[in-house]
């Protein structure tokens, strides 16, 4: 059985929970615009923006390498949260399971926290383990906060 695991992590941000929810949820098509160093394309597969079961291809940056990834969109609108399901791409090369959630938590009035938790399965022994992704994740919800609040 390979390595699997769980990573969490915290970022904190300013304004609502519920505006960079719904920028996660279904307007990830500004995303190119908002952090283009980090993700250059993101096309509708299959649904609609923001359904429940959609399937998006994303083109973006990771550690300076252009890679593309395909996912299963789920939706929790009660806990303002998105999960993202790895079907495809160059982070299912060496993953059999990527699962991140990222949540917005309304901490005050005009605080709120993001927690991205992200497990995952190596598909071997000596397959990496995914930080550099976990880091990406990261670095997108706090590059993300200005576009936010601006919108």
């Amino acid at each position: 059985m390979a390595t699997s695991g769980t990573y969490v992590s915290e970022v904190p941000l300013k304004g609502s929970a519920e505006k960079h929810y719904k920028r996660w949820k279904s307007e990830n098509h500004h995303f190119p615009d908002a952090i283009g160093h980090h993700i250059q394309g993101v096309t509708l597969h299959e649904g609609d923006w923001d359904s429940h079961g959609s399937i998006k291809i994303w083109n973006y940056t990771c550690d300076g390498k252009p890679e593309v990834f395909k996912e299963r969109r789920e939706i929790d609108d009660e806990n303002n949260a998105v999960t993202v399901r790895g079907l495809e791409g160059h982070v299912m090369e060496t993953l059999k399971l990527y699962d991140t959630t990222i949540q917005f938590i309304q901490k005050s009035p005009d605080d709120i926290v993001c927690k991205i938790t992200m497990v995952w399965e190596k598909r071997t022994d000596d397959s990496p383990e995914p930080i550099n992704y976990m880091k990406l994740v990261t670095s997108m919800v706090a590059d993300m906060d200005n576009h936010v609040l601006k919108a």
